[in-house]
């Protein structure tokens, strides 16, 4: 169950400094509305095609062009109709959408339910390793019963969770005419079949270098009409070239990826506002039962307890990354509905050394224990390299351990950690929609021998070891079929407890969506919101 959607990626995109922006009719001087919207970023985009994708980068593109059958206004997380009339459920078991009158393809096609089920059907008969199929685990079929009809079939009764999957990754609805039925369509292909019926449309494209986006006048759905009818994206290789580009005024927005310095620097700029929104993304370690320290599985909870009751999140937050983070003492993010700070209940706030040792003593355990820790330098931000090293030095101030710290770029760690060659490890998590069950069901589910469910290689609730956790896997049955808010929110806050108990993850820190504007940009701050979707029709100055 890996993806790259949910790990929090700050992965740069290639980029040519020559690109000339002309075209666009922009540069510092260039105030008019008429002139457009530029864009900056360093997520760069796996691919156009959802089938074939599952990052920020592709999704920041696919928000703009595809129509979904449910969406998320901007400023709220409620579920609102958009390709869709409404959608809702039939029975405990199958859940229905009406698809709207009269909507089209750019090309001219007619959107009808057909494309909708092949839509979902070609994510799971194609299953690309970088694609979102996982997240349809629990779709069992779709079918177009008619031609404004869609069912699904779900695994689970009365699953509170699945709507909400139509609104990732998974849910951008491609024309059946154009896309191919068991291959990924290459991005320039698609942008010639022009199959979108999104708010924009894409007028041209050099992948991951420029994009321009031109407003589409037929669309008819949650977003409305955009207010600014040309935004053009340019991908940066460094996050430095976009901090210097939007503090020259030569690009409008920057949005993805500063670094904490450059928005504390920026936000002292004249002429230049930082917006933040609704967080969500977490930074956490996680711990591979297998491979960590202790001869049982007794010693190696305790070492895990042990270093939850020693690291200092405060600091990491402060001194690393100037407060644009915050403390996380739970793997869902304060904010979430059902978040509890069970972490703090179960360790306090700060680093206490007393408790840490009773941990380790109780257990039998040697001190100092020997912790390899595995960072990444490339995939979760430059400041991860300050992050790592400030949380050895916190481990070992306790004088309980001793931290071998070791970093590894992106393409073999994602690979490494997968081949349990990492016995304790950084991740990161961006959520695919604003759910408590997000931030547990992808890393608590049962890990299965095809390496599905959690998706961490963490080895907990492994049914192929002693790992098994039965009693969490009820739990989150419970919660994703329970339509009552009290007793599912009970049962969420059952659920983190456990995990701080258990400690198979160590949440460490929660962070806010930072944008930067030029003064004259309105819209960013409505469109910062807890379903992490960027939407350029928000966008005008």
């Amino acid at each position: 169950m890996k993806n790259f959607r949910r790990e929090t990626a700050v992965i740069a995109a290639t980029a040519l400094a020559s690109i000339a922006l002309a075209a666009c009719g922009q540069s510092k001087d260039s105030g008019s509305s008429g002139a457009g919207l530029i864009v900056g970023t360093t997520d760069k985009v796996v691919s156009i095609d959802p089938a074939g994708s599952y990052d920020n980068g592709s999704l920041n593109v696919q928000t703009q062009v595809y129509q979904y059958l449910l969406n998320f206004p901007a400023g709220k997380t409620t579920l609102t109709p958009d390709a869709a009339s409404k959608c809702d459920f039939a029975t405990p078991t199958t859940y229905v959408c009406t698809i709207k009158d009269g909507l089209k393809f750019a090309n001219g096609h007619d959107l009808t339910a057909s494309d909708v089920a092949f839509s979902f059907n070609r994510i799971v008969k194609i299953a690309d390793p970088s694609g979102p199929a996982s997240l349809l685990g629990a779709m069992k079929s779709v079918e177009a019963t008619d031609a404004k009809t869609v069912t699904f079939t779900l695994a689970a009764a009365n699953d509170q969770t699945f709507p909400q999957t139509l609104v990732t990754s998974a849910g951008p609805i491609v024309d059946e005419e154009t896309y191919p039925a068991d291959k990924v369509m290459d991005d320039d292909a698609a942008v010639k079949a022009n199959g979108f019926s999104g708010p924009y449309t894409i007028e041209k494209y050099d992948k991951n270098q420029l994009a321009e986006f031109k407003a589409n006048p037929d669309y008819d759905g949650t977003y409305g009409k955009a207010k600014t009818a040309k935004v053009t994206m340019k991908y940066y290789a460094k996050s430095e070239n976009l901090k210097l580009d939007i503090k020259n005024k030569d690009i409008d927005v920057a949005f993805r990826s500063l670094t904490p310095t450059d928005v504390a620097d920026l936000d002292k700029t004249d002429g230049i506002k930082v917006f933040t929104g609704a967080g969500g993304e977490l930074r956490y370690i996680t711990f591979n039962l297998k491979t960590m320290p202790g001869d049982d599985p007794d010693q190696k909870r305790a070492v895990r307890k042990a270093m939850a009751a020693s690291v200092n999140r405060s600091e990491l937050a402060t001194q690393v990354y100037k407060d644009t983070f915050t403390p996380a003492y739970s793997m869902v993010p304060d904010g979430q509905v059902g978040a509890s700070e069970a972490f703090k209940d179960a360790y306090g706030d700060a680093p206490d050394k007393a408790m840490a040792k009773k941990f380790l003593d109780d257990a039998g355990v040697k001190t100092p224990v020997d912790i390899k820790l595995q960072y990444n330098p490339d995939h979760y931000g430059s400041s991860s390299d300050q992050e790592y090293n400030a949380i050895k030095r916190q481990l070992e101030a306790s004088g309980l351990f001793t931290v071998d710290l070791q970093s590894t770029e992106w393409v073999t760690y994602s690979e490494e950690y997968n081949a349990d060659a990492y016995p304790v490890f950084q991740l990161g998590w961006f959520p695919d929609f604003p759910d408590a069950d997000n931030y547990l069901s992808p890393f608590l589910a049962p890990y299965k021998k095809d390496k599905s469910g959690n998706f961490t290689n963490s080895h907990y609730n492994d049914e192929d070891t002693a790992f098994v956790d039965p009693t969490m896997t009820k739990l989150l049955d419970d919660e994703r079929t329970d339509s009552d808010k009290v007793s599912r929110e009970a049962t969420l806050k059952k659920i983190q407890d456990r995990v701080a108990s258990e400690v198979p993850y160590l949440p460490l820190l929660t962070g806010s969506q930072v944008a930067v504007g030029v003064d004259s940009v309105q819209g960013l701050d409505k469109t910062l919101d807890a379903s992490f979707k960027f939407r350029f029709t928000s966008l005008s100055k």
